[in-house]
């Protein structure tokens, strides 16, 4: 006797839902989402998985009837309690980081989000800069 549902499988199933069962609820493919994009939009936007998102004043409020879909909305509900990365917000919205940063990229074209990024590596200040802060801080 097969295990996996299907015709064959008893009767848990109807014939064609062979690969889905009741816990895992409608599938959605990535591309369905995106429209067909891979593209994040604009040519000067770049969703590193580090890059800090938060929410633009002019996004809409939790409950307005928007012309977002419900992936756009959850990336924006994600962002009013607090600023997230990329990948936080992939996290939460439980969806492919590529995926995420399309939907951004219609979020940014839209105003609805900002974008920035931590200080890179190179422009922090240096170790020896630090290590005499701290130590005339201890002569106090």
């Amino acid at each position: 006797m097969s295990t996996r549902n299907g015709p064959q499988g008893g009767d848990r199933a109807q014939p064609g839902s062979q690969w889905y069962d009741a816990e895992a609820g409608p599938l959605v493919r990535p591309y369905a989402m995106t429209g067909g994009r891979t593209d994040p939009g604009p040519a000067a936007a770049r969703f590193d998985l580090i890059a800090l998102v938060a929410l633009d004043a002019n996004a809409p409020e939790a409950g307005g009837d928007s012309a977002l879909g419900p992936e756009h909305r959850a990336i924006v509900d994600l962002c009013r309690t607090e600023v997230q990365s990329v990948a936080e917000l992939a996290a939460g919205a439980d969806l492919p980081v590529g995926v995420v940063r399309v939907l951004l990229g219609d979020l940014l074209a839209g105003g609805c989000v900002k974008i920035s990024r931590p200080v890179p590596p190179a422009q922090l200040p240096d170790e020896r800069i630090l290590r005499e802060v701290i130590e005339g801080l201890r002569a106090l």
